[in-house]
């Protein structure tokens, strides 16, 4: 019998040592859960979705460069495949990420470089960090579209000339460098995940600012968390409740959106993040993502009920996403 078939499965974007598992780990005692990593954002939706996994980790979004969109564009739901996902909690990773690959045979010292004014930023701000290691061999970067945007000083300072390759995962970028017998590629990666591939670290926590954060949300198909399942959420560091709701307003009705946000002042109701993504119903029309402080299932004094009934009236299209307890 293998692990996944006596302990509830929560999926996670992969492979091993990607972020979204430390997130996972942060959650999830292995003790209780088996967790299961998958190839994208989509994958872990439709795990959920579909019931293959009881619960499911994706990233939201991150203090340097802003939302995720492949998560963003999921819980929009434009074509209603993840009808039942609601949001159950959130994880919060200190993000450091490590410049992974092979050290050149012939170079002796670390590689220089300078930061090239541009039209659009004509004095780029310098990197906090220095590679360890000569970089003149690298030719090709892997990492996510995150990750790119959290290191953008150290590459255009460092590796300017390198090529840029989009994938879907940091670890995903670590497992295909490390397979790459040119060595003439790079990762931008996690510290586990150099240990688990055997990369060698050719520079030190490259991202821009040293509070980078992503915030990653726990999804599963029912309104609360599995009571059989508990997490590692200790009650005495509890800070909060949350809520997240997208709509739709009348594309030309004058003030339709402000009027809905109105509602959330109305209520006493702080909002904690707006977001947006095309609802493809025609051209330059919205799905707006409210996240904001209360909870629609402890509501004491009814303002978050009162909010969403007289939100859902106005809106052309209405979700509750999901109601949450938040810690840190």
């Amino acid at each position: 019998m293998s692990v996944a078939d006596y302990r509830p499965i929560a999926a996670y974007l992969g492979p091993v040592a990607s972020y979204s598992q430390q997130a996972a780990l942060q959650a999830f005692s292995e003790v209780v859960w088996y967790l299961k990593p998958v190839t994208t954002i989509d994958d872990v939706c439709d795990a959920t979705q579909d019931k293959k996994a009881l619960l499911g980790v994706v990233p939201i979004e991150n203090s340097t460069n802003g939302p995720v969109i492949f998560t963003l564009d999921d819980l929009a739901d434009r074509d209603g495949r993840y009808k039942d996902l609601y949001v159950n909690g959130e994880i919060y990773v200190d993000v450091h990420h490590q410049l992974l690959g092979h050290k050149s045979a012939n170079a002796t010292a670390p590689s220089g470089g300078t930061s090239t004014p541009t039209a659009a930023d004509p004095t780029p701000a310098k990197p906090k960090s220095q590679p360890l290691e000569n970089l003149d061999h690298i030719t090709k970067l892997y990492s996510h579209p995150q990750a790119f945007g959290q290191c953008t000083n150290f590459i255009s300072t460092y590796l300017k000339n390198a090529e840029k390759f989009e994938v879907s995962s940091t670890s995903k970028a670590a497992e295909i460098v490390a397979n790459d017998t040119s060595g003439t590629s790079a990762a931008i990666s996690s510290r586990l995940a150099g240990q688990l591939y055997k990369l060698d670290t050719l520079a030190d926590s490259i991202e821009d600012r040293d509070d980078n954060t992503t915030r990653f949300l726990i999804i599963g198909t029912e309104p609360t968390l599995p009571k059989d399942y508990p997490l590692k959420q200790d009650p005495a560091t509890r800070t909060g409740t949350k809520s997240l709701v997208t709509f739709t307003v009348p594309h030309k009705s004058p003030g339709a959106l402000a009027d809905i946000l109105g509602c959330f002042r109305d209520y006493q109701l702080d909002l904690t993040s707006i977001n947006s993504r095309p609802s493809l119903q025609g051209p330059f029309q919205y799905i707006i993502f409210v996240e904001f402080e209360g909870h629609k299932l402890d509501d004491p004094d009814g303002r978050v009920n009162s909010a969403l009934e007289k939100i859902e009236k106005m809106a052309q299209k209405f979700r509750w996403l999901g109601s949450w307890y938040t810690y840190r």
